[in-house]
């Protein structure tokens, strides 16, 4: 079972597949397990190398609490310690919520070690949802998925749940996100379910700025768990014409 460490942290991951090296970074609350789940793993693993990593906090990878933990640099120096454990330069980074969060990360602090970037769920000009009130809070966010989608937040027991919020509450840092997605000199695919909050600001900003975009049926979670292995050919498609 493989783990990369770094900054004294254990972050987990699997490897599935030969060819170019692609990375996948689930969002919040699944783990490296949900892309397999969902379909898009097989849909790659016939022609690429698919690297699923556990986000600190999440999955196998190690879960503190400290929020200084959870900073936008740090963890894309996570995923950067996984490329390094496998003795990678460069990978085809592909992250979807948070984790689409998370490869912008990997855009503007570690430009180099990109070969491609497709970034799915994310608003990384505005963040995290807003409402009448103000932005999305974290209570507000775990009420929500306790609700609605009880079985992806089981494993979030109370001695775990600090990781967890610092997670969330690292993902207002925005700082530089658009400047570093356009400073990227590598081929980018912005990809959205249609019922998603960021699909039309990512589908203007794709077509203002000449990316690639990918626009797919559902909302958040269904289009990934409802058309991941149509997603993971459409990247795998992108990949191969970039």
């Amino acid at each position: 079972m493989p783990f990369a460490c770094h900054r004294g942290q254990r972050i987990h991951y699997t490897v599935e597949g030969t060819g170019p090296l692609i990375v996948l970074q689930h969002g919040l609350l699944l783990d490296a397990a949900s892309w397999r789940e969902c379909g898009v793993v097989a849909a790659l693993a016939d022609r690429f190398r698919v690297v699923c990593i556990d986000s600190l906090g999440h999955g196998l990878s190690d879960k503190p609490a400290d929020p200084e933990l959870y900073g936008q640099a740090q963890r894309a120096g996570d995923i950067v310690a996984v490329l390094d454990d496998l003795g990678c330069e460069r990978a085809h980074v592909v992250g979807h919520s948070m984790g689409g969060w998370l490869a912008v990360g990997v855009a503007r602090y570690f430009p180099k070690r990109l070969a491609s970037l497709a970034i799915g769920g994310w608003d990384f000009q505005t963040g995290l949802p807003r409402g009448n009130s103000g932005p999305l809070t974290y209570s507000a966010f775990i009420t929500f998925a306790r609700r609605t989608v009880p079985e992806l937040v089981a494993w979030v027991t109370p001695d775990l749940e600090g990781g967890v919020r610092a997670c969330f509450n690292a993902l207002d840092q925005l700082d530089g996100a658009e400047d570093a997605v356009l400073a990227s000199r590598v081929p980018v695919l912005l990809w959205n379910g249609r019922e998603d909050g960021p699909h039309d600001p990512m589908l203007r900003f794709a077509e203002d700025n000449g990316l690639h975009a990918m626009s797919i049926p559902g909302d958040h979670l269904g289009a990934l768990y409802q058309n991941g292995a149509v997603i993971g050919e459409r990247i795998g498609a992108f990949i191969r014409q970039s």
